[in-house]
């Protein structure tokens, strides 16, 4: 399972940036979710191998609870050890789940409309997923742009809302919380999606330069609070890198296809996960004798 973060690793930092960045966030994460469910399955089935070391668990169905411990014999902590990472793994995904639809109905009081103005004399914006989904601005980020820098900016994050960014992150975000080796893939998704609605909004404007001034003021004086997870218009580190690409022509993208790399390294670790119930299916037979 660790060989998969690190192959994993390797095939986003050879394509995060060669891939268009739509296509990269989708590969990623749900390569990062099919990881994270193969992980959580392995857990349960080195669970399920502890309980079935209890004597009363043996007598209940009629095995030998000997032959079953004899299995791990030169390792015997990694099934007890197994529940407690399976506990925090079904703890920590709980709480990520319940915050998440806590965060998703926060929004602004006052009238329905797609830009929901805010007055606060920091600079802030963000994009409020829904039906239908809203662009929160406080005046000051307003009163900040020009009023074509201000567009750019609505334009970015309407491509938020437009692409379902919301799902990625929240698809990441839960097998994070699952699986904490992947923390690197919820840095990336998050790049990734800012760099995509970057894009789709230098499209719309056609004019990749204002975009990209746009962005660089809103992430200067960003300082209003915001939800977290949502997508707001100051994203910290990444928005040097996120400029510079704006500042440059687009880049011809590599075939959709190698998207698929990210995908089956996740899947690489479903075939350790069935291998591993095969042998515990085998066990249990062969326990029961």
């Amino acid at each position: 399972m660790f060989g998969h973060v690190v192959w994993s690793v390797i095939a986003v930092r050879l394509l995060a940036d060669r891939l268009a960045p739509g296509a990269a966030a989708r590969a990623v994460a749900w390569s990062a979710a099919v990881a994270a469910i193969g992980s959580t399955v392995s857990l349960a089935l080195f669970a399920a191998h502890a309980a079935a070391e209890v004597p009363f668990a043996g007598r209940a169905l009629g095995w030998s609870t000997r032959i079953v411990a004899h299995d791990t014999a030169s390792q015997p902590w990694v099934p007890w050890l197994s529940i407690g990472l399976l506990a925090a793994a079904v703890g920590s995904v709980s709480y990520r789940w319940m915050r998440q639809r806590h965060l998703l109905r926060l929004l602004p009081s006052g009238p329905a409309g797609p830009v929901v103005p805010v007055p606060d004399a920091t600079a802030g914006a963000f994009a409020v997923p829904g039906r239908p989904g809203r662009v929160v601005v406080t005046t000051g980020m307003r009163d900040l742009l020009t009023d074509r820098r201000f567009e750019a900016l609505l334009a970015h994050e309407r491509a938020h809302l437009a692409e379902r960014h919301h799902r990625l992150v929240r698809v990441t975000e839960l097998a994070v919380a699952a699986r904490p080796a992947l923390w690197w893939a919820g840095r990336h998704v998050d790049y990734l999606d800012e760099r995509a609605a970057d894009e789709r909004a230098a499209a719309a404007l056609g004019d990749r330069r204002t975009v990209a001034h746009a962005i660089g003021t809103a992430a200067l004086a960003g300082t209003a609070p915001h939800p977290a997870g949502l997508h707001a218009a100051s994203v910290g580190g990444i928005v040097p890198r996120r400029v510079s690409h704006l500042l440059r022509p687009r880049p011809a993208a590599l075939p959709r296809v190698l998207a698929v790399i990210p995908v089956l390294v996740g899947l690489s670790s479903l075939v350790w996960t069935g291998e591993a119930a095969l042998d515990l299916v085998q066990l249990f037979a062969a326990a029961g004798r």
